[in-house]
Formats: C-alpha cells, structure tokens, sequence
C-alpha cells in the first residue's frame, strides 16, 4: 500500500500546483485535463482495485481485474463523463479540487449502457452521462457484482 500513499501524494502535489498558478494568474485555469485525468484515474484503478492495465489507447477497456473481469475506467473533474463503447464492468471516478479521488460508480457497464438506448451520441461520438445518475445507479449494485478493494 506504500504505493497507493505516494501515488495520492502526488496528486495531491501536483492539484496544489495547480491552484497556486491560479492564485498568480486570476482567470486563468491551470486544471488538469485529458490525457492527465484519464491516466491518473487508471493508475489509481490499478493501485486500489489491482487492475491490471492494457496498453494506452485500446478500444472499450482500460484492463482486468484480478478476477478477469474487463474493466472500463473513467475519471473527471466535471459532473459527467463520456462513453463511447458498452463496457463489461465500469469504474468512474470523480476528482475534487485538491485531486482526491472518489469513487462514483463501481459496476456492470450494461445498466449505464442502457440509459443511452435511442439517444443521440454527442459531436465527440460519446454517449454523455451525469455523475449524479452514475452514483443513483451505483446504489443499485450488489456488492458481488463490484470490483473489490484490495
């Protein structure tokens, strides 16, 4: 678990990096973005749940948990995320300001999937959902069908 202490180290850092360019540059946003999210969303998976990950950029699953399980891993700072493909399992996490991260949803990808049946995909070629939504399904989830903590 040493790993896991100085991986949430580092985000810590690196979010209070951030607001201290802010604080310099009023207007100005230093949030990070993108690539950077989604990487430390997938490396904090890999760390708390023992996901074992694929290489960068493959299509519908960032990896496989422990048990064999496909998992699909989403992290984001804002209040939804994006979903292009029905993933077998799902993790999505949300990331306040000071980059601690919690837990949003934690289970089968079909119940999202199917919120977006007969629903246009965004101009990205994503099927957006709320977190709000993510966490009223996550309520749902039976503990069997979660991925475990280590």
């Amino acid at each position: 678990m040493d790993k896991m202490r100085e991986l949430t180290a580092i985000i810590n850092e690196l979010y209070a990096l951030t607001a201290r360019l802010e604080k310099m540059y009023p207007g100005r946003h230093f949030t990070p973005d993108g690539h950077l999210v989604g990487s430390i969303g997938e490396v904090f998976a890999a760390e708390r749940y023992g996901i074992s990950l694929f290489t960068a950029g493959c299509e519908t699953h960032d990896g496989k948990a422990p048990d064999g399980r496909l998992v699909q891993i989403k992290a984001t700072q804002r209040r939804s995320v994006g979903i292009y493909e029905e993933p077998e399992y799902l993790l999505v996490f949300s990331i306040d300001a000071e980059g601690c991260l919690s837990e949003v949803y934690n289970g089968p990808g079909k119940p999202v999937w199917q919120l977006f049946a007969g629903k246009k995909r965004s101009k990205t070629g994503q099927y957006q959902v709320s977190l709000a939504r993510l966490r009223e399904l996550n309520e749902r989830v039976s503990p069997r069908n979660r991925i475990p903590i280590l």
